[in-house]
C-alpha cells in the first residue's frame, strides 16, 4: 500500500514538473543596458554611442571625453 501511494505522488510530480510547471524566461525583446563612461547614465546598447569601444548615452558626453 506505501508503495502504491509513493509511485502515485512520483507520477503526480513528474507531471507537474514537465507539464505544469513553467520555466521562467526573458522577453524576446529585452535589452541589455551600458553605463556610459563620462556620466554614468545607463543607456540601452542599441541606443548608445559607441566611440574608441566604449560606451556613451549622447554625443555630448562621447565628444567631452
Amino acid at each position: 500500500m506505501l508503495f502504491k501511494i509513493l509511485l502515485l505522488a512520483a507520477v503526480i510530480g513528474a507531471i507537474y514538473y514537465f507539464f505544469i510547471k513553467k520555466k521562467p524566461q526573458l522577453p524576446k525583446d529585452s535589452e541589455t543596458m551600458v553605463e556610459c563612461e563620462k556620466c554614468g547614465t545607463f543607456v540601452s546598447s542599441k541606443e548608445a554611442i559607441i566611440k574608441n569601444g566604449r560606451y556613451y548615452c549622447s554625443k555630448e558626453c562621447a565628444n567631452a571625453s
